[in-house]
């Protein structure tokens, strides 16, 4: 809501490169429509793998891992598995929210029934359940290695909850009618306002993420039904953590910056869209034209952010092993097209000469 009361003050000196990822994510959505006519069972197949890529990596992000011998069974809603623990109810749960956004013709427009729904769903298969708003008060924490909880956000008073969260979405719906700015950019700052007023006692962050998918399917970008935009928060993580942090500093007295978080989300998106191209062009080679090799080489060099780890390769590159990717970085860098930054799992490879 703070983002949208001052909406002049709140969108003023956006970075250029903003603009850059925007033109990026735009022109990725104008393809869209041509691959669905063109290659319509490669989209399907996407779809159906990013699906299971989002509910794995959503609940990732909150501490919630499943067998992954199970992990396709109980992504799948019309299999009868039986849930064995929490952990499974809540895999269960995102699986069922997600779902109904996706499959809803047209996507509905926000509105607190919609995030109250989205709740509900997600707490479907657990003892308490969802659908209703906080009624106390709830903070949102750090923990260091040794399990030591430091608060780094406080949400305003669970009696402001339903005030604050019906303002928001009335606010952001009026600034995309008025198209106030660009739709990705308000997206953004609807999920930054919604994190910071943190409506639900429990379920916040899946909640948003789900409704980042809903609102980018509102506004006709359908990225989300393809890749995995959960997957890549998954495997930037701490940059996820931060850029929240950092643009919900001041957020209480209005003071805050929304372009930290807006830099990070539309970073991601663009990337997404880059993985998407990827995925497509390689189909579209046939796999007798293009090999594994040549798949990895042409996503690093065209596709691939300028800074990039092995873990996002290997997400962006399915069926590709962890050794082929190695050995074509090793080409490359023999090449002096890449170098890379520290070792073993943790090096980030970057991509020389632009």
């Amino acid at each position: 809501m703070r983002s949208f009361v001052d909406i002049e003050r709140s969108l003023g000196g956006q970075p250029p490169r903003i603009g850059a990822l925007l033109a990026r994510i735009d022109a990725g959505r104008g393809r869209e429509g041509l691959h669905a006519d063109q290659v319509p069972e490669l989209l399907r197949s996407l779809a159906g793998q990013s699906r299971v890529e989002s509910i794995d990596a959503s609940s990732a992000i909150e501490g919630i891992v499943v067998d992954p011998a199970r992990r396709d069974r109980l992504a799948d809603p019309t299999a009868a598995v039986r849930l064995r623990d929490q952990d499974e109810r809540e895999f269960a749960g995102y699986r069922d929210a997600l779902g109904g956004v996706l499959a809803a013709t047209p996507p509905e427009r926000m509105g607190v029934p919609l995030i109250l729904a989205v709740h509900r769903d997600l707490f479907r298969h657990c003892e308490v359940p969802g659908g209703a708003l906080k009624t106390a008060d709830n903070r949102i924490v750090e923990r260091d290695a040794d399990g030591i909880a430091t608060v780094i956000f406080k949400p305003p008073p669970w009696t402001e909850a339903e005030m604050l969260l019906r303002e928001l979405v009335d606010r952001y719906n009026e600034a995309l009618d008025r198209d106030a700015a660009h739709p990705v950019i308000l997206i953004g700052a609807f999920v930054l306002d919604f994190l910071a007023i943190h409506p639900l006692a429990d379920g916040n962050g899946r909640v948003s993420r789900i409704l980042t998918t809903q609102a980018l399917l509102e506004r006709g970008y359908g990225i989300a039904r393809y890749v995995s935009v959960e997957q890549r928060i998954l495997d930037t993580k701490d940059a996820y953590y931060e850029a929240l942090r950092r643009s919900q500093s001041g957020w209480h007295d209005g003071a805050h910056t929304i372009w930290p978080w807006i830099a990070y989300l539309v970073q991601t998106l663009a990337d997404a869209y880059a993985v998407f191209e990827d995925r497509v062009a390689a189909e579209r080679a046939g796999p007798r034209r293009l090999t594994k090799q040549e798949r990895v080489r042409i996503h690093v060099l065209d596709h691939a952010p300028p800074a990039f780890t092995i873990a996002q390769l290997r997400t962006a590159l399915p069926g590709i092993s962890d050794q082929t990717i190695r050995l074509v970085l090793a080409e490359l860098r023999a090449e002096g097209a890449v170098a890379p930054d520290g070792s073993g799992r943790s090096a980030t490879w970057a991509r020389l000469g632009g």
